[in-house]
């Protein structure tokens, strides 16, 4: 398979999980699916952004970078050093290196606000996080402590999932295609050239 061609089908996977981070970290501004009265009251890492900007804006360009390779002819190339496919590839393991640490801001906010819990209130007029090191993890009855917003604990929890979940899964096709792209940039882009052959034709 041409390394073009495998870039393209990372590029194209990308694109989903961009658009679902970016809709989960919006939900959050929304917790238990109710409008706020007070900003001051949602949980530190929803303003973070992880999944806005970093599984979305920092994730987007290399998508688009990766389906970009699909205007490239793969079998095309063979003879002719001068077309451009190996300086492509290493381009697109640069923005994969830029996908990969966007990725990996979104998995770090996402775990940190999982085991954190959600801030909520707690009495008559005070806000904060009851939750220690992920206890409420286990034992589900400590979710009562959080008097509001309602079901902010299960939509929290079940959001920033998702976006750890994304934000792991983009992190490993990033890394895929910084090796992808390695090997484009030291072998051309298509394996049937023959790899690191000099594109002395196919094979």
């Amino acid at each position: 398979m041409c390394t073009g061609g495998c870039a393209r089908c990372l590029g194209g996977t990308l694109i989903p999980l961009v658009v679902c981070g970016f809709v989960a970290n919006v939900l959050l501004f929304f917790p238990g699916g109710k409008v706020i009265d007070n900003n001051d009251h949602l949980s530190e890492e929803v303003w973070y952004f992880g999944g806005i900007l970093g599984s979305a804006v920092l994730m987007i360009f290399p998508a688009l970078v990766f389906l970009g390779l699909r205007n490239n002819d793969c079998c095309g190339c063979c003879g002719n050093e001068s077309c451009g496919k190996r300086c492509a590839m290493f381009t697109s393991t640069i923005f994969a290196a830029i996908g990969f640490l966007g990725a990996g801001y979104s998995f770090i906010i996402s775990a940190v606000a999982i085991n954190k819990g959600p801030k909520c209130l707690l009495g008559e007029s005070t806000w904060g996080y009851p939750f220690q090191n992920g206890n409420y993890l286990s034992d589900k009855d400590l979710w009562r402590l959080c008097q509001a917003p309602a079901n902010v604990v299960p939509w929290n929890l079940t959001l920033f999932s998702i976006l750890l979940i994304i934000g792991g899964i983009q992190m490993i096709l990033c890394a895929i295609q910084v090796i992808n792209g390695l090997l484009g940039t030291l072998c051309g882009d298509c394996q049937c050239c023959g790899c690191c052959g000099g594109g002395d034709g196919p094979v």
